[in-house]
């Protein structure tokens, strides 16, 4: 939705330190300037929990380049780009797989999934040590939990067994303990994600959009039970989200990414971010400026830092007449083709092309390419901060319904699930053959619809694909895990060991 509404500020004070958030357009403009811990509802939980989506916007270990590197980068959809020298300790790490101890990118992600995990420990602690259970507060409860989920579910994927730290820590030496088990961590996220199913509203209405619901702690759930190839636990909790009747695919593809886009039908959850018109209120994050062409000022296409660009596998995924593949890249030299989400402008050449241009790369991610009028009048021109990042989308449940009725041997009453998200891609219905047949048509679906929004890595870890389609660029098995940052490590007092491979 447009964002239009006068963004307010909350103060908030935390039990241990005094912390100001930005609260952000949606709705976390409800509380005063002045509001405190005492001003606020449930003791100081609400205000906690307020907190907590403030800090998830503000992390570059959810937000930025560290985020994409792991989630994007190490897949075959997209590189690190930019210049050839920005950034360059990068390409190893990530585009080849010769991952790093000790980087900033690594030790960010562990630390910012960490600090939020934190956070929400607190929230809990606050609950319980009120006593709190009232509705209200149990809906704040179940925020936590989910954020808390939700920062699992990554580490468990990137790093495997890892501290589970499920309690408040009043000093860092508390923190220093043993890694658990993964299985251990997924208890815990699916224990996390039902409380959260079962006390979240199925809707906030325009009281409080992009607020956690019912459907995004399912669709989480549905995710992280899907990673585990637990079929039957994915379909039923897709199927509660489908049978809801709250979300549908939204209208055109590449209107998803657009600003009239934003918290639309198909959004069930979005990292909200915003920026007045006039640019005088600044609450954004900096996913898409991650991502912005990069260019010279004078060329009028410095629109950002140029990182996460696709390749040349991912442009040859499309098929013919996928209007996919116009709403997701973005192509030097070309028109950025208004009929798929542009507007009117065409690119400087690439210095691959001949003659030579000005842009270090062939393709752009067109997901996050901001509306010039709005940049203009924001006078962030190379900065479009305003851009909410969607992390869940309802075309993700249809598709892992559909992949998980196919693996319990129900392929063809999947097939309406894909054929409508193929229609709205432009193209012609499948009918269904067999379930390897099925299998890859699901595995293709969900490449061209998520591309370089950062599933391909471990979609292609948990089919067991990795070493075949990413061997070709340096993958071998055992990275399908980052090593654990050797700053925790160290900080550990001899607690916390490595990755076994590494």
């Amino acid at each position: 939705m447009k964002k239009n509404i006068k963004l307010l500020f909350t103060m908030l004070a935390l039990s241990s330190m005094i912390m100001m958030l930005a609260g952000c357009q949606k709705f976390l403009d409800r509380k005063p300037l002045t509001a405190t811990l005492d001003d606020l509802n449930q003791g100081g939980l609400e205000g906690q929990i307020y907190g907590l989506y403030s800090n998830l916007r503000g992390s570059a270990g959810f937000t930025s380049i560290p985020w994409i590197a792991m989630h994007d980068f190490r897949s075959d959809d997209s590189e690190k780009g930019s210049d050839p020298s920005d950034g360059a300790e990068w390409v190893a790490p990530f585009d080849r797989y010769q991952y790093v101890k000790d980087l900033w990118a690594s030790n960010t992600y562990w630390d910012d999934h960490y600090s939020l995990i934190n956070l929400a420990n607190t929230a809990i602690q606050t609950a319980d040590s009120l006593k709190l259970t009232d509705a209200a507060s149990q809906i704040n409860i179940a925020e936590a939990k989910f954020f808390r989920a939700m920062s699992y579910f990554d580490l468990v994927r990137t790093f495997g067994d890892v501290p589970k730290i499920d309690f408040r820590i009043y000093n860092a030496t508390q923190a220093n303990i043993a890694k658990s088990p993964a299985s251990a961590i997924y208890a815990l996220i699916d224990a996390d994600l039902t409380f959260a199913a079962a006390n979240l509203p199925l809707v906030w209405g325009n009281q409080y959009p992009g607020r956690l619901t019912s459907g995004a702690a399912k669709t989480l759930h549905a995710k992280a039970q899907l990673f585990r190839g637990n079929w039957a636990q994915s379909l039923a909790l897709s199927q509660q989200v489908i049978a809801s009747g709250t979300y549908s695919l939204y209208s055109s593809y590449y209107g998803i990414f657009k600003d009239a886009g934003e918290n639309s039908s198909e959004s069930i959850f979005e990292i909200q971010a915003y920026v007045s018109p006039n640019g005088s209120i600044r609450n954004g994050c900096v996913y898409a400026t991650t991502q912005g062409v990069r260019a010279s000022t004078a060329s009028g296409w410095n629109l950002g830092w140029g990182w996460n660009t696709p390749t040349d596998n991912l442009v040859a995924a499309y098929e013919t007449g996928d209007v996919r593949k116009g709403s997701t890249i973005l192509f030097s030299g070309q028109s950025d083709d208004p009929s798929t989400g542009g507007y009117g402008r065409v690119l400087p050449a690439s210095t691959f092309d001949v003659p030579a241009g000005p842009l270090p790369r062939k393709y752009w991610n067109k997901k996050i390419y901001a509306d010039p009028a709005y940049r203009t009048s924001t006078g962030l021109s190379d900065n479009p901060e305003w851009i909410n990042k969607r992390v869940l989308r309802y075309a993700d449940v249809m598709l892992m319904a559909a992949e998980c009725m196919n693996e319990l041997g129900s392929g063809a009453t999947a097939i309406p699930l894909v054929n409508s998200v193929r229609s709205r891609a432009g193209l012609p219905a499948i009918t269904f053959t067999d379930q390897a047949q099925l299998r890859a048509a699901v595995k293709q679906e969900r490449r061209v619809e998520f591309g370089v929004e950062g599933e391909r890595f471990f979609d292609l870890v948990r089919w067991n694909d990795a070493v075949t389609v990413l061997g070709p660029l340096g993958y071998t098995n055992k990275a399908r895990f980052y090593p654990i940052p050797q700053p925790a490590i160290d900080k550990s007092g001899g607690k916390l060991v490595q990755n076994p491979e590494w």
